[in-house]
């Protein structure tokens, strides 16, 4: 699905911020501006710190789109992701007296190890809340750059309710990881490099969490090149800006659900959504299968590790690359993905891709059945990934057996001949 204009949005079934009977809320705080200067001004800071990560073109996607495409690395960028960029300028940016209090963040991941390594370059201490149940490689990675890690709730929500009271505690300042006018000056510099890397780009797409990227590359990108379309990309499961566009502010979600953790946020923040309403051309949502695929296909075609939020513009860009104005630009914003994920992402990937089949047959419990269906499924050249055999079940006659295959094909056409084959066998298959 994709989203254009506040206007030309639906109405959306969302989490109201009052009921109705509610007191009046106090006028907002003015939301800060981010400019073209603050970018420019951001990118001179971090030189020497954040990599100029690599752009490289991807073959397979160009076809399909029938124009250059070309990938964003941020995947390589220190820590595995963009979020160093504002980490770095945020904290850079405190006075004597706000470093020597030291700084608290609340993340699941990218953002917990952009504030570790841009506090250990700066010399000021650190304190990250992570949820009880985050990744043991990305915990371990926060405290190798330095932090402290306190591991607190399970949900983000607590994570984050317990560093900002830990902020309200010890005076530590507390860094957002997308609502802040200097992290998304910080992440603008991504839009700086694009324009440099690939100066006759026509679109950029980008993941939307928060929106602290989008925002930043937007700012960027608009000021210089306002012909260059902006495409945000949200996972379906977890789409809070749609609408929020919609209502003309930003609004909640209930209970976001999506494998892409680095883009699973509840509701945008008051600084991006302000850019965001104003300088992205439109907001498109991409489903699991269609992150599973992106993440299988970086990983094939492109040799590239990317996380599922990472993956959301290639997402984007195979679900309808039609319309995509070239060269396009998707950026692939992250790297750090947990490998036992990893493994059900692949495996997920494969089967939306239609190169994971999974079927049961009904067969006569007598020796040598499972060695000449085993052999029968040879003959198709379908590799076995695993095989259960049951034979007491209520639901099987007394000389029936059920055997359960999970295979690795080649595509949905070997999918359909290896289910041919098994039936012209006289195997009853149950898919």
């Amino acid at each position: 699905m994709s989203y254009g204009t506040p206007d030309s949005l639906p109405t959306p079934d969302v989490t109201p911020d009052a009921t109705p009977d509610a007191a009046p809320s106090p006028a907002p705080s003015p939301v800060q501006a981010v400019t073209l200067d603050d970018v420019r001004e951001a990118q001179k800071m971090l030189s020497g710190v954040a990599r100029v990560t690599a752009m490289e073109g991807s073959r397979h996607l160009t076809q399909l789109v029938g124009s250059p495409v070309h990938f964003k690395c941020e995947n390589l960028q220190r820590t595995g992701s963009f979020k160093l960029r504002g980490a770095y300028v945020r904290i850079a940016a405190l006075s004597p007296e706000q470093r020597a209090a030291g700084v608290v963040a609340a993340s699941a991941g990218n953002h917990a190890q952009g504030v570790a390594l841009a506090s250990s370059l700066l010399g000021v201490r650190s304190t990250v809340f992570m949820p009880a149940g985050a990744p043991l490689p990305k915990i371990a990675a926060t405290r190798d750059y330095g932090a402290e890690v306190r591991l607190h709730g399970h949900v983000v929500d607590e994570t984050l309710a317990a560093a900002e009271e830990y902020a309200r505690k010890t005076g530590a300042v507390f860094i957002h990881p997308f609502d802040h006018a200097d992290i998304i000056a910080g992440q603008g510099t991504v839009g700086l490099e694009i324009l440099e890397q690939c100066p006759e780009v026509r679109t950029v797409v980008v993941g939307i969490g928060g929106g602290g990227l989008a925002a930043g590359i937007a700012v960027a990108v608009k000021a210089l090149r306002p012909d260059v379309r902006v495409v945000g990309v949200q996972a379906a499961g977890a789409a809070a800006y749609p609408p929020s566009l919609a209502a003309g502010r930003p609004v909640a979600i209930e209970n976001p659900v999506t494998m892409a953790d680095g883009i699973k946020v509840g509701r945008p923040g008051d600084v991006p959504f302000k850019i965001i309403g104003g300088l992205v051309d439109e907001v498109r949502t991409v489903s699991e299968d269609a992150l599973s695929s992106a993440l299988l296909l970086c990983l094939e075609r492109a040799k590239l590790v990317v996380e599922p939020a990472g993956a959301s513009p290639v997402a984007a860009l195979l679900g309808e690359p039609e319309s995509f104005e070239g060269p396009v630009v998707a950026v692939l914003s992250g790297g750090n993905v947990d490998p036992l994920l990893m493994q059900r992402i692949l495996r997920h990937g494969m089967a939306a891709a239609g190169r994971y089949l999974s079927l049961r047959l009904r067969l006569t419990d007598r020796p040598g059945v499972l060695a000449t269906l085993l052999g029968a499924l040879s003959v198709v050249d379908a590799n076995v990934l695993d095989v259960s055999h049951v034979r007491t079940d209520p639901r099987l006659g007394l000389t029936e057996a059920e055997v359960e295959l999970h295979l690795e094909t080649k595509g949905p056409e070997h999918c359909a001949e290896v289910s041919a084959a098994l039936r012209e066998a006289g195997y009853t298959v149950m898919t």
